[in-house]
């Protein structure tokens, strides 16, 4: 686990993900991933502040662009497993709402490591309709090895959304269930809630 999230805080695969709703609802999957890199790297690329490591403008940019574009309540299902279906409603919003501000400390984190790496897409296999697609991509870095990321996405009403990222064939959603299942096994959700809350006050967000 510790390594995946290391991948995760060094490579600016996060980027990939920053979008326009109303633009979000109009693109393919590929499209979408494609046209939000781009625009989002020379975004970051053209801000001082971000790349001086202002971390306010980092929160807000992950805030608002990042977390939109995820499928959350698929996302905590799937973390959680079976879990979530034993899980009252209340800690159900107790986990959406601490869960929720792990990912955006680890992207916002991602942000901040961006050192000019490249992203290089690969072609797209899907069926016409396809309600649930993968787009494949490189990280590739000056002087390091390229790195794959993968991204799942659902087609929703309001278009495409992520609800898994998949790094050199590790799945962010099988490590975190991984981790938190064993946690809930030995003491409860409700002490696993209590220890994300615990690190997300300590790191100030």
């Amino acid at each position: 686990m510790k390594m995946f999230l290391k991948l995760v805080m060094n490579v600016a695969f996060i980027t990939t993900m920053f979008v326009n709703v109303s633009l979000a609802a109009e693109l393919s999957a590929d499209e979408l991933v494609k046209r939000t890199a781009d625009d989002v790297l020379n975004t970051i690329k053209s801000d001082k502040d971000i790349q001086a490591g202002d971390q306010k403008k980092i929160f807000a940019l992950a805030e608002e662009k990042i977390l939109p574009n995820f499928d959350f309540d698929r996302v905590c299902r799937m973390v959680l497993g079976k879990n979530w279906r034993s899980a009252t409603p209340e800690q159900q919003a107790a986990f959406q709402k601490e869960f929720r501000t792990l990912l955006l400390r680890t992207y916002a984190t991602a942000l901040g490591k961006y050192k000019d790496q490249v992203i290089e897409y690969k072609p797209m296999r899907a069926e016409a309709g396809a309600k649930n697609v993968s787009v494949k991509t490189q990280i590739l870095q000056p002087g390091g090895q390229p790195i794959s990321v993968d991204y799942s996405l659902v087609k929703a009403e309001n278009g495409w959304k992520v609800y898994d990222i998949v790094i050199e064939s590790v799945s962010l959603v099988t490590n975190y269930r991984s981790q938190f299942s064993s946690e809930i096994r030995q003491n409860g959700l409700d002490s696993l809630n209590k220890k994300l809350a615990d690190k997300n006050k300590a790191s100030g967000v």
